[in-house]
């Protein structure tokens, strides 16, 4: 049995793959909640966060899709528990979107009206060529071409 819950139901066979590493990230996304957010903007304090679940979704991802260490009973139990995101999944498997940080990046109203987020910006297209972090989530390049 998992060291930790996530609902009544109870894990299929062979999540027990997957469970030293979900419960060191869980364990990370603890530390980070609780860390003081004095001196930082608002979105700036939810980028830790927001990396550790990009991991966590990009590791289940890769057990599955790449690796082929996990069942798909284990996989769909990630996906309805919550512990991968679905949805950043589904855009991992589309052309262009390999690396995509999180789904704000690509949403057209939470980015600079309307325009592509700075970070899905090939670094070779950008004018200066300097390292800008996105203000949504902190990344600095997540275009498939980088």
């Amino acid at each position: 049995m998992p060291r930790f819950r996530y609902s009544k139901n109870k894990p299929p066979q062979g999540f027990d793959v997957l469970e030293d590493t979900l419960e060191e990230l869980d364990q990370k996304m603890r530390e980070i909640e609780n860390e003081p957010h004095e001196g930082k903007r608002r979105k700036e304090s939810l980028w830790p966060i927001l990396r550790i679940h990009h991991q966590r979704t990009r590791y289940v991802y890769e057990m599955f899709y790449k690796y082929k260490a996990i069942s798909k009973a284990v996989y769909d139990y990630c996906l309805e528990e919550k512990i991968a995101d679905a949805a950043l999944i589904s855009k991992w498997k589309k052309n262009g979107y390999e690396k995509l940080c999180c789904l704000i990046c690509i949403q057209t109203k939470n980015t600079n009206f309307g325009v592509t987020c700075i970070c899905r910006i090939p670094k070779m297209q950008r004018k200066d060529g300097k390292e800008i972090e996105c203000s949504n989530c902190g990344c600095t390049g997540c275009s498939s071409t980088d």
